[in-house]
């Protein structure tokens, strides 16, 4: 799932590219992709972009003075911008926005879920969307103190990735982040150490802002599907510590898998694996 860096310099790209750019036409062929009714999406027609901006991990691309799309990848979708537009046999194509000289901005999806979702909103409405409601504070450039944000009996790999405690940051940063700050996966939030949670804070604000200045260095129109993560930890599991160099463990889940160093973070301390628990229950 892309996230708060991905999601910032996909907005920032695009956004410089698309403004002042005319709507031609709107279209929806993912069939639950669009969310809302009220305004239709043919509002959209005739209409400027202003501009593409990121609240969290969604997208709010900016339309005339009054209307605004937001935009929801969920775990597969991705916002890129065409320089021709897509065939109607694309099974990938979610929400079409063609612009008068040819371009088109298109929200796609891969694989089978089909989760990622649009919603067109009056302008005046977008801070009111449920979504945006329950967002917790950005993560990035300046979130508030870690000791009173993260003071809850669970433990902060979880809570660093629920949205509702701050905005921004999933599976894959969140590794990324711990490690550098040097701070157990399964710690609970409420058992943090003044030091320990500004270090969490520190080390948030510099990864993320790290990787943001990667992409700017790197990354240009048009966006590749997948993105040139700079990872050091975050699915390098065998792989030496860039810290201590001792050898990089994981938890693995269904779906997912936490990566962490146990001489940085858990003194010493292998974590139970996920799978193999359940065999033995």
């Amino acid at each position: 799932m892309p996230e708060l860096p991905e999601v910032e310099i996909t907005a920032r790209l695009i956004g410089a590219a698309v403004a002042g750019a005319e709507i031609e036409s709107a279209m929806a062929p993912g069939i639950n992709a669009l969310k809302t009714f009220d305004p239709p999406l043919a509002a959209v027609e005739g209409q400027t972009i202003g501009g593409v901006r990121r609240r969290g991990k969604l997208f709010v691309v900016e339309v005339g003075d009054e209307l605004a799309l937001l935009i929801h990848l969920m775990s597969a979708g991705r916002l890129q911008l065409y320089d021709t537009r897509a065939s109607m046999r694309d099974r990938t194509s979610r929400v079409l926005l063609r612009l008068s000289d040819g371009r088109e901005l298109r929200l796609r999806e891969f694989g089978t879920r089909q989760r990622a979702w649009a919603k067109l909103l009056r302008a005046a409405e977008v801070e009111q969307e449920e979504t945006i409601t329950e967002l917790g504070p950005e993560a990035w450039p300046d979130p508030p103190p870690f000791g009173p944000l993260l003071d809850q009996p669970r433990p902060l790999y979880a809570l660093m990735r629920d949205q509702h405690v701050i905005a921004g940051i999933g599976r894959s940063w969140v590794d990324e982040i711990m490690h550098r700050a040097e701070v157990s996966p399964f710690k609970r939030g409420s058992d943090l150490e003044p030091d320990e949670a500004e270090r969490l804070r520190d080390s948030t604000v510099q990864r993320l802002g790290d990787a943001i200045a990667h992409y700017e260095e790197v990354m240009e129109l048009p966006i590749p599907d997948k993105l040139p993560m700079p990872l050091t930890v975050h699915r390098r599991n065998g792989e030496p510590c860039p810290r201590c160099g001792d050898r990089l463990e994981a938890v693995f889940y269904e779906d997912y898998v936490m990566c962490y160093c146990p001489t940085c973070q858990t003194e010493g301390k292998l974590l139970k694996d996920r799978r193999l628990s359940r065999l033995l229950k």
